[in-house]
């Protein structure tokens, strides 16, 4: 049992820090600020998460210690992040910041002019 345990804990630690190295490197190399936004925050997002997991199951399963701030953290952590790197998006649109000169679709600008017209009409 506890072989199982300790490689679910190195699993999840490992995985953890692969996806934060995944959102290291889209930070770094991807175009433009949309997508920046959106690898650091869904594969970060996941990375923590999974740390944060591997390392509650450490603590419960070898030290019999149960953290409830460690599943505090990977629910706020889940609830906020995806949420707040959508609002810097869209932010960062609504403030002029362009598309990356490759983008092929935008949706949001289609979206923008139905409601000016909406609005103009009532």
């Amino acid at each position: 049992m506890s072989v199982i345990i300790d490689f679910l804990i190195g699993f999840f630690i490992l995985v953890g820090s692969l996806f934060c190295l995944i959102a290291t490197i889209g930070v770094i190399r991807l175009p433009d600020v949309y997508t920046r936004n959106h690898a650091a925050s869904k594969a970060a997002t996941l990375g923590v998460m999974s740390i944060l997991l591997g390392t509650f199951l450490y603590f419960y399963a070898l030290e019999g210690h149960f953290n409830s701030r460690l599943i505090l953290g990977i629910i706020f952590l889940f609830m906020t992040s995806p949420i707040s790197g959508h609002l810097i998006n869209r932010a960062a649109y609504n403030s002029g910041v362009k598309l990356w000169d490759k983008s092929v679709r935008d949706d949001l600008k289609e979206y923008n002019k139905k409601i000016v017209n909406k609005s103009s009409v009532d």
